[in-house]
């Protein structure tokens, strides 16, 4: 390259260079101007925000002050309301005030008169009284002069003869007629009771429902057992007992507390032995089988008792609960029979009263209707019972008979009486009920010794042959609170440790005696 090419190539960059800062610095200056525009934009905008979020603010601020305006004025036109209410109510009152006024005046007025005219009766009566009081003074003057005495000792001599008189002869009439009564009550009572008994003679022996079932031979106790133990297993789940088999020979133990339902497993059980086939399968069949027969022989035996006593329109639930009377004992008595006797005696007591024998017969049948559903339900069997007949519409004299005829309340209706004593008759009849003196005191001893057990309680009585238990608490180991506590953990102790029919009433005394002597 030559030296004039070199110049101009260095003059053409230097050139070139120039125009390239001229351009960059042109270009900053135009983006400077654009950011200047661009910040001038933006407050513009902010300021444009700023007035237009001023003014909203004016805005709600007003509609807030006129909308509180209106507020003020509504509650001040509210008070102004009950002002004038309250103004009216004022002035009617005032109106009553001024009514009431005039009329204690005309009132007063009629009283004035009034008095007036009694004042003017009353001197008449004074005047009149004066001279009978004058009458009586000249007789009395007399009488003195003719017996001799004073008007005192006359008084007292006549008032002391009429009362030993009157006592003496008061005394004597009640006396006879007191024996009198007693006498043809006691007579009539017997008179009834024998004639009732002696119309109606029933059997009355002893029936147990067995929970035994004899097998031929100990074999029978391993296929009744089963392939580790499912024969068993689905016998008890079947029938809701529980089957006992011990070292006893020829024999295996059904224990359940519902006999229906013992009753049921003894017979199928009976059957069972007596097929051979024993298995779970032929176990359910032959449990079905028989509790169907059973029900059906419950109902037959019910509908029986129903047409021996001829009592109609009687609720089927009542026929059937009648017929599980059957398979109930009450100290070795059949329940049903029991029942059966007790609405015949009630029917003939009821005849020679003359009161209505169709519900007094009735009254005794369903008496006891209660023990054949005690295990389903809480409470004694007369509870329970008088539920049962209420809910199924007997006659208010068949439920008060039901519920009263252990005495358990006030006696408010004749039938409930008859029915009691027609139950103490069935009861008491020789053989009826068995029951050892030993037996007896030792179930006494029992109901004793376990309350006597509780903390705090000193004494406790067995009262009304075992029907009630009274017991006596420590007063100052014991509250209230503590005392009703003892009550019922004693009656839940009876319901777990004893066996007994019907209820069991415990009642606990406590008692505070505070003493001191004045000297």
């Amino acid at each position: 390259m030559t030296p004039g090419q070199s110049i101009f190539v260095a003059v053409l960059c230097i050139l070139v260079a120039g125009l390239t800062v001229t351009l960059v610095k042109l270009l900053d200056y135009l983006r400077r101007k654009d950011a200047e525009s661009e910040a001038r934009r933006i407050l513009e905008q902010a300021k444009l925000e700023a007035d237009n979020i001023r003014r909203e603010a004016e805005l709600e601020i007003k509609e807030r002050d006129i909308q509180q305006r209106a507020e003020r004025e509504a509650e001040f036109q509210k008070i102004r309301e009950e002002l004038y209410q309250k103004e009216r109510a004022l002035a009617k009152r005032e109106d009553e005030l001024d009514a009431q006024t005039e009329q204690l005046r005309k009132q007063e007025r009629i009283v004035e008169t009034t008095q007036r005219k009694l004042t003017d009766r009353m001197d008449e009566v004074t005047r009149r009284k004066e001279e009978l009081q004058k009458l009586l003074d000249m007789q009395r003057q007399v009488l003195h002069k003719v017996s001799g005495l004073s008007r005192e000792e006359a008084t007292k001599r006549l008032m002391d003869l009429l009362e030993m008189q009157l006592q003496q002869e008061t005394g004597a009439l009640i006396l006879r007629y007191e024996q009198r009564l007693q006498e043809m009550c006691r007579e009539k009572s017997r008179d009834i009771l024998l004639t009732a008994i002696q119309r109606y003679a029933a059997a009355h022996t002893a029936e147990t429902t067995t929970s035994t079932v004899d097998i031929p031979n100990d074999e029978m106790k391993g296929r009744i057992i089963g392939r580790e133990g499912r024969n068993i297993r689905a016998f008890e789940k079947a029938t809701g007992v529980d089957v006992i088999i011990d070292d006893t020979p020829g024999v295996v133990i059904v224990s359940a507390f519902d006999t229906v339902r013992r009753e049921v497993a003894r017979i199928s059980l009976n059957k069972l032995i007596a097929d051979g086939r024993i298995h779970p399968a032929r176990i359910e069949e032959i449990v079905l089988e028989t509790q169907q027969e059973l029900e059906q022989h419950i109902r037959n035996m019910g509908e029986g008792a129903v047409q021996e006593v001829d009592i109609r329109g009687l609720h089927e639930k009542l026929v059937y609960l009648l017929g599980r009377l059957h398979f109930r004992t009450s100290y070795s008595q059949n329940v049903l029979r029991h029942s059966i006797e007790v609405a015949f005696l009630a029917g003939m007591i009821a005849e020679e009263l003359g009161l209505d024998t169709a519900l007094a017969r009735r009254c005794g049948l369903l008496h006891d209707i209660g023990k054949a559903a005690d295990h389903e339900a809480e409470g004694g069997h007369p509870k329970i019972g008088a539920e049962l007949l209420k809910r199924y519409g007997e006659p208010v004299e068949v439920v008060h008979a039901a519920i009263g005829h252990h005495d358990d309340l006030r006696i408010e209706n004749p039938y409930t009486v008859i029915v009691a004593a027609a139950d103490a008759c069935s009861a008491a009849r020789p053989g009826a009920r068995r029951e050892t003196l030993e037996r007896y005191i030792k179930r006494m001893e029992e109901l004793e010794g376990i309350a006597a057990g509780f903390p705090g309680v000193e004494q406790a009585y067995a009262i009304q042959a075992g029907r009630e238990l009274r017991v006596m608490v420590n007063a100052k180991e014991t509250t209230d609170e503590t005392a009703a506590k003892i009550c019922r953990d004693i009656a839940r102790a009876f319901e777990e440790r004893l066996n007994y029919p019907g209820e069991i009433k415990v009642v606990v005394l406590r008692e505070v005696r505070h003493t001191d002597i004045a000297r």
